[in-house]
Parts: C-alpha cells; sequence; structure tokens
C-alpha cells in the first residue's frame, strides 16, 4: 500500500515535537534577516540547495563575458532575478539593463517596441519612438518569453544579433549597436523548431550559454528561507511585527508542489501577512493543493492535522486495528503505544464497529 508523501518517520517526529509536551505548539522565529542577506543571499537570489547553488555558479561564470545567454525554467521561477544578476556582475553594470516581455506586446507592435520607429512610418506614429534595443545600447537586454516573438519577426532579430545593426521603422538609416543579450522561455524551443514554429539559426544564437532554472519543489531546502525573507519584507511594508511561523505551517509549505512557484509563494506571504494580526504569521493553508496519492487526499483540505488523522486511519485498517506489537499500527507509524492512543483520542478516531482494541 503507497502512503502519502507525509512518511510514518515524519509523523511520529512532528507528534514527538507538537504533543509529546502537553499538546505545546513549536514556532520558528522569522526575524533572521542578517542571516538571509549574509549567508543565503547573491545578487538578491536567496537558496542554499544544490540545485540553485549551481546555477548560481554558472551565473558567475557568465556574467563577465558578453555571451548571449538563454533562461530555461517554468513561469515563476525566477529568470528576470537571474537575468539582473548577470547584468550586475558584468561590465555592463553602470548601464541600462532593458526587460522586454514578447508574450505581454501584441505580435502587430512587437517590432515597432523592439525597433522603434520614425514619424509617419504607420498610422498613429505622430512622433519618433526609440526602441528597446536602442535603449539597450552599452547595456543588457533582457527578452521575457523570447519563444512568443513572430516566424515573420525572427529574421529580423537574428540579424540583429549577428550584425549588431537595425533600422528603426520608417527610416533608411542604419544604427549600430552594442548590447549583451539575456533571453528567457518557459517553453520547450527544440521542439518548436522540429515544427517549425522556432528559426534554427535564431535558437542557435541565442543558445550559447544555457543556463535552466530549477522549480521550487526541487529546491525545498531553500524554502524556509524564503517564507523568512518574503513574511519579513511584507510584515516590514505593512509595519506589522511578525516574529514566529508553527513549525506543522512550515512543515506543509515545505512539502506542498508549488506549481506557481516563487511567485506562488510571494503571493502567499503578501496574502498571509495580511491576515496575520499577532506576531505569528498565519498561511491560509486551505488555498493549498497538493499532488495527491491515496491517504494524501486529505491534503487538499490543507491541515497537518487532516493529513496525520488519514494516514492514521489507514494503518489502522491495514492492521485490522491492531495498536502494538511488530505489525501493529504503532510500530507502522514509528509511535508508542501510548502516544497513539493519545492521538486517535485527540482526533477523535473510533473504531467503527464494537468491541475492544486488540493489542
Amino acid at each position: 500500500m503507497r502512503y502519502a508523501a507525509f512518511a510514518f518517520t515524519d509523523l511520529a517526529g512532528i507528534v514527538e515535537t507538537n504533543f509529546a509536551k502537553e499538546s505545546r505548539l513549536e514556532y520558528q522565529p522569522l526575524n533572521r534577516g542578517s542571516e538571509i542577506s549574509s549567508e543565503h543571499c547573491f545578487e538578491g537570489i536567496i537558496g542554499k540547495s544544490p540545485v540553485i547553488q549551481g546555477v548560481l555558479e554558472q551565473v558567475a561564470m557568465v556574467a563577465s563575458t558578453d555571451s548571449s545567454v538563454l533562461l530555461h525554467g517554468e513561469t515563476g521561477t525566477g529568470k528576470e532575478l537571474i537575468a539582473r544578476a548577470i547584468h550586475n556582475l558584468s561590465a555592463r553594470r553602470e548601464r541600462t539593463f532593458v526587460r522586454m516581455n514578447c508574450a505581454a506586446i501584441p505580435s502587430t507592435l512587437l517590432e515597432s517596441e523592439l525597433f522603434g520607429y520614425e514619424r509617419g512610418a504607420f498610422t498613429g506614429a505622430i512622433a519618433p519612438r526609440t526602441g528597446r534595443i536602442e535603449l539597450a545600447d552599452q547595456g543588457t537586454l533582457f527578452l521575457d518569453e523570447v519563444g512568443d516573438i513572430p516566424l515573420e519577426l525572427q529574421p529580423k532579430l537574428l540579424r540583429l544579433l549577428q550584425e549588431r545593426e537595425f533600422e528603426r521603422l520608417g527610416s533608411p538609416r542604419t544604427k549600430k549597436v552594442d548590447f549583451r543579450l539575456v533571453a528567457a522561455t518557459n517553453l520547450d524551443l527544440e521542439k518548436m523548431m522540429a515544427e517549425k514554429q522556432f528559426r534554427s539559426d535564431l535558437y542557435y544564437r541565442l543558445n550559447v550559454f544555457p543556463i535552466e532554472l530549477p522549480p521550487l519543489r526541487e529546491r525545498s531546502k531553500d524554502i524556509p528561507l524564503l517564507v523568512r525573507y518574503f513574511a519579513h519584507h511584507f510584515a516590514r511594508r505593512m509595519n506589522k511585527m511578525i516574529e514566529k511561523v508553527p513549525s506543522e505551517t512550515m512543515q506543509i509549505l515545505t512539502r506542498y508542489s508549488w506549481p506557481g512557484n516563487i511567485r506562488e509563494l510571494q503571493n502567499l506571504m503578501e496574502r498571509a501577512v495580511i491576515l496575520s494580526t499577532g506576531p505569528v504569521l498565519e498561511v491560509p493553508l486551505r488555498g493549498l493543493h497538493t499532488k495527491t496519492t491515496h491517504s494524501e487526499e486529505s491534503l487538499k483540505h490543507g491541515t497537518l492535522e487532516e493529513a496525520e488523522r488519514a494516514l492514521i486511519l489507514a494503518s489502522l485498517n491495514e492492521t485490522k486495528w491492531v495498536l502494538s506489537g511488530p505489525e501493529g499500527a504503532a510500530t507502522r507509524l514509528g509511535l508508542n503505544r501510548s502516544t497513539l492512543q493519545f492521538r486517535m483520542k485527540k482526533l477523535g478516531i473510533v473504531r467503527p464497529w464494537a468491541g475492544e482494541y486488540r493489542e
């Protein structure tokens, strides 16, 4: 029988910590700003997990060059933050960092936004406009969601990367430009190439130095740090004093799959600070929906208590409600029999048929 992500050993630790000591709640402090800023923060990127440290090593290696960088990663993994770190560590740090989200601009306007235009270039062009490329001269151009650039515009972008020159719309004059390109996407560009939706020559120009950004679910060690950072950040902004978070809450946050990644965690922490009325961070766990298997179903309701109750019931049913002994429920859960009985009473777990429990 398969059980939920809440392993029995984890459950035992939770029980021993939170209930063996007269059911006293345990908290983790949040006021660790100095620890976060000095030990686990690199150019605004917070993390100590091996995967994020590997990303930061790649950032440090490529930043000093002028090579193009292509950031791959799911939405909300912090691609713009990585792009800014590359800029800030480069020789262009004193110049402009220009961001352009290719998915947020209508395809009909994308060319004019990127290259700029002269007066009269099209209907409504009543004055000349400088494009993002010119604004990034001597600096860094960050093209977010580069996979959304229309196929008909890609040759012009390719020429720009090859020749470092372009023309504004409506102008015959060629302009030279010097910039560093960092692009980002959450799409599979290689698959798009195979389907003739993205030019292979442009892809190879962009993909000089690829960096894969890990999703938050692969950075579980970083979640407590991020929780503390965002909680402290929003508490200071809202002029609140929030000093601690329940250990059970932190464990749930650490085990959650975070489909929205860091952006989802950030938004949840802002909502939690708004809801908190005292020194304890009150996280609205009912808004979390975890991936479930079997007894993990109860986690959809977002409480550790419900998850613990489901695990105990599953073990009792499998052992035919035998509590102790080598094959008993207490042994399977890693608990003492008396501790299991205490938790059953606390959670309102009653045998659904007549008779005594078998010891």
